[in-house]
C-alpha cells in the first residue's frame, strides 16, 4: 500500500465530518499531533442538526449501522463506545408498507424475521429468507476486510482468491436477478434492494456486490444514537479532544500553502496559518480539488447519485409507527427510471418516513411527535430546470398527503413542517450537483475507479469523505477515514514496516 511521503508528525484534518474525525482519532491514536479546521460551529458535516422551537432534527443520515466500526473508531485512541454513546436497537429495523395494504416488519434478528415472513409470504418465502441471510453474511465477510476496509492501489490488486469468491458468489450479477434466485414475492425483493438508490444505482443496474448495504440493516442490526444521530459526531469529537485533538470551529480553509509538491500550511479565511506536514482533506470533492488547485482525471464524468427532499415535520403525539418506515407506491422499476434516467420527479413515490420519537421521545416538545419524510428526487445535474425554491411548499404539501394516506391517518390537518431541505439547498451547502449522496456507486465510481484518496501531483495530501473510497454511507464515511489515516501513517500491524510502501520517501 502505498503513503504518502516524508515527515508526518504533524497534521491538518479539513472537515469535521464523520470521515474528518475518524482520521482525527486514527491519526491522533497513532501518535500525531492533529489539528482539526471546520467551517460550521459544531462537528458532523453531513450528519448534521437543526434546532426548532424544541424539535432536535438529524438533517443528515437518519439509520445508524455496523456500531463496531463506531466502537474500532473510538479504540483508536482507548476510548469506547459504552463510555461515549448510548445506542439503542431498533426493532424492528424497519415496517414496511405495500401500495396493495400490506406490511412486514423487517427484523435483523434471523428468528423474528422468519416469523414475519411466513406471516406475510408463507413457509417457500421462509426458505428463500435463510438462503439469502445465509448469502448475505457470506458476501460481506469475503467483501469487508479485502475490498471495502483497505486501500487498493490498482484494480489489479483486486486479482486474489477472494476476488474469484466474490465471483462465484454471484457478486458481479444484477443485484435484482441476485435477490430474485432467493425471493420470488416481488414485495419481499423490494425490501432486500431498496437500499441500492443509497448508492444512486436501480436494483436493475446495480452490482449484486451492493448487497452488503442490505446485509448491513437487515443482518447486521440498526440502532439509534440517544440524543439523536447528532450524538455520534459530538462523542467523536469529545473523544479526540480527549486524546489531545485540537478544533479550529467556524473557521473555512481558503488556501494551502506549499513548497514545491508538498503542502506546508493550511490558510483560512479568518487569517489563520496552520503548519502541517500533512493534510487529509475531508470535504466534498470539488472543493478539495480546488484548494489543491488540481484537475480530477474524469471530472466531467462523474455521476452524482439522486438526491432527495427531506421534510421535518411536528405532530401532536398519537398514531404509534415504528422508527422506520418504508413506504413503497405501486410503481418500482418505473421510479428508478424517472429519477435516474428521466430526471423526473417520482409520479408514485416511494417514501422512508422516520420517527425517532419513536425510541427518543425526548427529540421533540411533550406531547409532540418528530417525523423525518424523505423522497428521492433527481439531482441538480439531471433536473436543473426543477425550480426547487418556488416547488418547495407545494412538493411538501404532496408528501404530506401521501404520508397520511398510507401511513398516519389525519397527518396533515395536524403537521406542522419544521423545516425541509430541497436540492436546491444541498446545493447551497456546497454538495455536488445538489445531492446529500455525493457519487453514484456505479461500476466505473466503485473500488479502485471511484476517485482515490491520494490525488496526483501533491506528495502529503489525501482525501476522505463519501466522494471517495469506499463510498457513501455512516459506516463507510468512519472507514473512509481510517484508510486516510492509513495513507498518512502506513497501516496499524506488526508487519507494516515491510508491507507497506511509500510513494516517495520516510514512512514516520
Amino acid at each position: 500500500m502505498r503513503t504518502i511521503s516524508g515527515t508526518t508528525d504533524e497534521v491538518v484534518v479539513v472537515g469535521a465530518g464523520l470521515a474528518g474525525l475518524a482520521a482525527a482519532l486514527h491519526l491522533a491514536g497513532r501518535g500525531r499531533t492533529v489539528t482539526v479546521v471546520e467551517r460550521d460551529t459544531v462537528p458532523g458535516g453531513r450528519a448534521g442538526r437543526r434546532d426548532v422551537e424544541g424539535y432536535l432534527l438529524d438533517t443528515g443520515p437518519s439509520v445508524l449501522t455496523m456500531p463496531d466500526i463506531v466502537a474500532d473508531t473510538l479504540a483508536a485512541v482507548g476510548d469506547s463506545l459504552e463510555s461515549r454513546l448510548e445506542l439503542l436497537p431498533v426493532a424492528p429495523a424497519y415496517r414496511a408498507h405495500f401500495a396493495d395494504g400490506s406490511g412486514l416488519d423487517v427484523h435483523s434478528d434471523a428468528a423474528a424475521m422468519e416469523e414475519s415472513v411466513l406471516a406475510f409470504a408463507g413457509p417457500k418465502e421462509v426458505e428463500g429468507y435463510r438462503r439469502l441471510r445465509a448469502w448475505l453474511s457470506e458476501l460481506y465477510q469475503v467483501e469487508f476486510d479485502r475490498f471495502i476496509a483497505t486501500n487498493v492501489d490498482s484494480p489489479l490488486a483486486l486479482l486474489t482468491p477472494a476476488f474469484a469468491r466474490l465471483i462465484a458468489l454471484g457478486g458481479f450479477r444484477r443485484l435484482d436477478g441476485a435477490i430474485g434466485s432467493f425471493l420470488t414475492d416481488e414485495r419481499l425483493r423490494r425490501v432486500f434492494t431498496f437500499q441500492s438508490l443509497y448508492a444512486g444505482v436501480s436494483p436493475q443496474r446495480a452490482l449484486a456486490l451492493y448487497a452488503v448495504i442490505s446485509y448491513m440493516d437487515t443482518v447486521g442490526g440498526v440502532y439509534f444514537p440517544r440524543g439523536g444521530m447528532r450524538a455520534l459526531p459530538d462523542a467523536l469529537a469529545a473523544a479526540a479532544v480527549d486524546a489531545g485533538v485540537t478544533f479550529c470551529y467556524g473557521e473555512t480553509v481558503n488556501d494551502l500553502e506549499r513548497r514545491g509538491s508538498r503542502i506546508t500550511a493550511v490558510h483560512t479565511e479568518r487569517g489563520r496559518r496552520i503548519p502541517c506536514d500533512a493534510v487529509v482533506l475531508a470535504t466534498e470533492l470539488p472543493t478539495a480539488y480546488e484548494l489543491l488547485d488540481r484537475v480530477p482525471r474524469r471530472p466531467g464524468s462523474w455521476r452524482p447519485a439522486p438526491s432527495a427532499v427531506v421534510m421535518h415535520v411536528g405532530v401532536p403525539e398519537s398514531v404509534p409507527t415504528a422508527h422506520h418506515n418504508l413506504v413503497f407506491g405501486a410503481a418500482w422499476e418505473q421510479t428508478f427510471e424517472e429519477l435516474i434516467g428521466a430526471g423526473k420527479v417520482m409520479t408514485d413515490p416511494s417514501l422512508l418516513v422516520t420517527r425517532p420519537t419513536a425510541t427518543d421521545p425526548t427529540l421533540a416538545p411533550p406531547g409532540r411527535d418528530l417525523f423525518t419524510v424523505l423522497a428521492p428526487v433527481p439531482n441538480l445535474y439531471r433536473s436543473g430546470d426543477l425550480d426547487w425554491d418556488r416547488r418547495a411548499t407545494a412538493y411538501g404539501e404532496e408528501l404530506a398527503a401521501i404520508v397520511e394516506n398510507r401511513l398516519v391517518p389525519g397527518f396533515v390537518s395536524d403537521a406542522r413542517v419544521v423545516h425541509l431541505d430541497t436540492p436546491a439547498d444541498w446545493q447551497r451547502q456546497g454538495l455536488l450537483a445538489g445531492t446529500p449522496f455525493s457519487l453514484a456507486h456505479t461500476f466505473a465510481q466503485t473500488g479502485p475507479f471511484r476517485p482515490a484518496n491520494l490525488p496526483r501531483g501533491v506528495s502529503n495530501a489525501v482525501l476522505a469523505g463519501c466522494g471517495t473510497v469506499p463510498g457513501v454511507g455512516v459506516p463507510t464515511a468512519l472507514l473512509s477515514g481510517r484508510l486516510a489515516a492509513d495513507r498518512v501513517t502506513g497501516t496499524v500491524s506488526a508487519s507494516r514496516s515491510s508491507t507497506s510502501t511509500s510513494i516517495g520517501g520516510d514512512r514516520r
